[in-house]
């Protein structure tokens, strides 16, 4: 397939990395930013194959993984009520609250629907005019504008029975959090690819200045992430912190213009928790005052639930990068796929869940016996 096939060529892969390994001369430090370069590259052991000078940081660049857990819960006890139609992608299913799951909501009666657009959702409300119908919006930049128009829709058509539960997050304000977290050891950022397609590249120059590291912006597939990893490491050894775009098929500086009017219109810039990490401030959205009446958390009047996360999980310190998931003593034991205490380990961009499958499930031998 055209953008696929020939971007997981094995000939120009060794390619790419004989050009990192001569280029790199000390120890660096990069985090891809998003979930889904971190399951391609455990995926294809792409850390494994680089020069042992660099490290590979996982991310907080999932969605479903820094949903909080009192937005969780907010779905869940809405989706129990029984004149309401709960709509959500799959991928949150399985996401545990403080005491259960929407899988659980559904087996005990409730209306719990799987659909494949937020679209779907608003189908649904308009087929369904005595119940109301929720649709669990959750994500970075990436879906935020289906969602926006989704609202944006839902107005025009009159539907009053539609409301979407927000939980959109936003890429720069968590890499200035990240860098700014006494414990950060991230010296270059690999960029989510689609994020970028929306929004394109404007708001990454001041932050690659403002705390002097690369970013560039990847792809998914193997080509894509080592192309981008050559370039941060040309900068890195060069000193240089500059933004590039290594992914020029899909993103343009300007992003999407159409889109991010949708988003500016029908969103509002706001302080937002993030799961196992917490409140990150102006990085997220929520309604704007046009479109307030379609707020599920007011409309359901659940915007004041508070809830605390498990004591064991370490899935907030997996987020940070500050560690790799398999040095949790929870994961593989207490913690996994059939009964994950956190949403790392079922999220199919969760860094656990990568490791978990691809069986990185024990700490290198060096490491354990440090």
């Amino acid at each position: 397939m055209k953008y696929l096939d020939e971007f997981s060529d094995p000939q120009l892969a060794r390619g790419l990395l004989d050009r990192i390994r001569a280029v790199t001369t000390r120890r660096w430090s990069i985090m891809e930013v998003c979930g889904g370069q971190t399951h391609s590259i455990i995926r294809h052991g792409i850390d494994q194959l680089l020069p042992d000078q660099i490290e590979m940081i996982h991310g907080p660049g999932c969605p479903v993984c820094v949903t909080p857990l009192e937005v969780i819960d907010k779905a869940l006890e809405i989706a129990a009520r029984p004149d309401v139609i709960f709509c959500s992608f799959g991928d949150m299913l399985r996401v545990p609250g403080s005491a259960k799951d929407l899988f659980r909501v559904k087996s005990q009666g409730g209306d719990v629907r799987v659909v494949y657009s937020p679209l779907d959702a608003l189908e649904l409300a308009r087929a369904n005019p005595d119940r109301q119908v929720v649709f669990f919006g959750i994500g970075f930049e990436t879906t935020a504008p289906a969602n926006a128009m989704t609202v944006y829709q839902a107005k025009r058509l009159g539907v009053s029975n539609f409301s979407l539960l927000v939980s959109h997050v936003l890429v720069p304000p968590a890499i200035a959090a990240i860098m700014e977290s006494p414990t950060c050891r991230v010296q270059a950022f690999l960029a989510a690819g689609h994020v970028c397609t929306v929004m394109g590249t404007g708001e990454y120059p001041p932050l690659a200045e403002k705390y002097r590291v690369p970013v560039v912006v990847t792809g998914f597939e193997p080509l894509d992430i080592l192309e981008g990893i050559r370039r941060t490491v040309i900068q890195l050894e060069a000193g240089r912190h500059e933004v590039e775009n290594a992914y020029p098929r899909a993103v343009a500086a300007a992003g999407n213009p159409a889109a991010k009017a949708m988003l500016e219109d029908v969103f509002e810039r706001t302080d937002r928790a993030w799961r196992g990490i917490g409140v990150i401030p102006g990085s997220g959205w929520r309604l704007s005052e046009r479109y307030r009446e379609y707020d599920a958390e007011q409309r359901f009047a659940v915007d004041d639930l508070h809830t605390e996360e498990s004591s064991i999980c370490r899935s907030g310190e997996v987020l940070q990068g500050l560690i790799k998931p398999h040095e949790c003593a929870a994961f593989g034991k207490q913690c996994t796929p059939r009964n994950p205490l956190g949403a790392t380990m079922v999220s199919s961009e969760g860094a656990c869940a990568a490791y978990y499958l691809y069986r990185r499930l024990d700490l290198p031998a060096e490491v354990a016996h440090a």
